[in-house]
């Protein structure tokens, strides 16, 4: 496939990742929402745990795309500044979202989804204008092998033995070592210094799904290896989370990458035989308008959440007065947070819309 083709089915899954994060991240009611769609406490995996793992997964299929050409044609140099000088501006959001609305700098929290995103673009994207698509898949294996080597192996200090609980694990310690700020979950951070290893092995495997988008092969092979690689993924992610390391977003385990990029993987490659192969692509256009300014998206929500979740109305933030009212004609209390949480979805692709109609794409 050429590079200069552009795959829908990649700017649909960005876009309804997206949404979906944003519906997560803002329920109607935090006291009332499914099981699924909230993070898991420690082990184990929900429909949520699964989205930022899927964003990541994007992110490595979209530096292939982008730099496949560049990376033969164009000097190294200014490649290296536009990646970080992007990654820069991804980063300085994140801040910026972190220290909303009270802007405290004194106790701003330096991570989050968006400082993720930042610093597993730029290693990626690096390490894609360096490599070859096997030597991509040794350094993926490399990074999962020997932070799951580091976890089991090397004893929490002060405690003395190794630890996988909540916030006595060798990850915590080192983010209470050397990370600045507040923590997320206050003695330890999601987050983290060092699964920052096993979220840059997780774009290294979109980065393998990109180089096969590229491949010669027919697009029914390319459909046929991707569905393949990501139920054995899957399949090798959870006997893999059967023994001493669970399948954990917390600690972004090596199984967790295995399990959440199969998944991706299937579901990109479900959504390119139906999309690109098939060609339904009707039914992909919101996926398309929120894509099209996917990060945007994400701040804006952030923004708009000052209103729909901090202003009072008759005593009540509206996002309390509408789940009440809700539930007081008779709907369930978490259908109710839901139904409100995709309303605010709703209100967020106003104005992405817009900027697509005006063909505004906002790159950070």
């Amino acid at each position: 496939m050429p590079p200069s083709n552009r795959l829908i089915s990649l700017d649909a899954l960005r876009g309804f990742t997206i949404a979906a994060m944003i519906m997560v991240n803002f329920p109607g009611s935090e006291e009332f929402v499914y099981f699924t769609l909230r993070h898991t406490k420690w082990n184990g995996l929900s429909f949520t745990d699964n989205i930022a793992p899927v964003f990541l997964f994007v992110i490595g299929v979209s530096i292939v795309l982008a730099y496949s050409r560049k990376k033969i044609t164009e000097p190294k140099g200014p490649l290296y500044k536009k990646i970080i000088f992007r990654s820069l501006k991804i980063f300085a959001v994140g801040m910026f979202l972190n220290l909303m609305p009270d802007f405290d700098f004194a106790n701003v929290r330096w991570t989050g989804t968006l400082h993720r995103i930042a610093i597993v673009f730029l290693i990626c994207a690096l390490v894609y204008l360096h490599t070859n698509w096997k030597q991509q898949a040794w350094i993926t294996a490399i990074l999962l092998v020997g932070y799951s080597l580091m976890l089991t192996c090397i004893p929490t200090p002060g405690v003395g033995k190794v630890m996988l609980e909540p916030g006595v694990n060798i990850v915590a310690w080192v983010d209470t070592q050397w990370l600045p700020g507040k923590m997320w979950q206050g003695t330890w951070d999601p987050e983290s210094i060092l699964t920052n290893i096993t979220s840059v092995a997780t774009g290294l495997t979109g980065m393998l799904a990109g180089n096969l988008m590229l491949s010669g092969h027919s697009p029914e092979r390319k459909v046929n290896y991707l569905m393949t690689a990501g139920m054995f993924s899957a399949i090798a992610g959870y006997f893999w989370g059967l023994g001493i390391l669970h399948v954990n977003e917390n600690l972004w385990t090596s199984p967790f990458v295995l399990v959440t990029s199969g998944f991706a993987a299937l579901l990109f490659g479900a959504l390119y035989f139906l999309v690109d192969i098939l060609g339904y692509t009707k039914w992909t256009k919101p996926g398309i308008i929120f894509g099209s300014n996917a990060i945007t998206a994400y701040v804006l929500a952030d923004v708009f959440a000052l209103l729909f979740y901090r202003a009072k109305f008759g005593g009540l933030p509206l996002n309390e007065l509408v789940v009440r009212k809700l539930i007081s004609i008779g709907l369930q209390p978490e259908l109710a947070s839901l139904l409100y949480a995709l309303s605010f979805v709703c209100i967020n692709f106003i104005p992405a819309y817009i900027l697509y109609r005006k063909k505004i794409f906002i790159k950070l």
